[in-house]
């Protein structure tokens, strides 16, 4: 998959668009970031048990993060309103909250990507790694910025 760089400024101009909940995925420059967005900062921290992997909320073991939980999965018409796309337009994903404050994003196939920890800032990947980055638009939605290694498990 092909992402083209966009400045943050004008994906999050994009992100506060009131009526859409469709949210682009944009590759980022981790070193760019300000620090409250990156791995470095408290909330975001890889090592940051909150941000485990095996941490209940954000487990994948928890049927509140598969893709095979009918809440999760690309049949759920609410998903279809959760598209994640990229810059030229290209459908990759959806993303679906669960109850305990974890955003997960997933494939279009259902298979689950990456998660957002409640309380952060960061995606992170399956095993853990920090993946990228999540702005919340004002009027519903987001917009992801990831690395390119996370952007590829798209």
């Amino acid at each position: 998959m092909r992402l083209t760089r966009k400045p943050l400024a004008l994906i999050l101009a994009l992100a506060a668009a009131p009526a859409a909940a469709d949210a682009p995925l944009f590759l980022l420059d981790q070193t760019r970031l300000p620090f409250d967005l990156g791995a470095g900062a408290p909330q975001n921290q890889p090592a940051r048990q909150a941000n485990s992997p095996h941490a209940a909320a954000n487990s994948a073991a928890s049927s509140a993060n598969s893709g095979a939980s009918f809440a999760n999965s690309p049949r759920n018409p609410e998903n279809e309103k959760r598209v994640i796309f990229t810059a030229d337009g290209t459908a990759v994903g959806y993303y679906a909250p669960n109850g305990a404050g974890t955003l997960n994003l997933f494939t279009l196939t259902g298979k689950r990507v990456a998660y957002r920890p409640r309380g952060s800032k960061s995606l992170f990947s399956g095993d853990g790694r920090w993946c990228g980055t999540v702005a919340e638009a004002s009027g519903g939605g987001f917009a992801f910025g990831v690395i390119r290694a996370c952007a590829g498990l798209f």
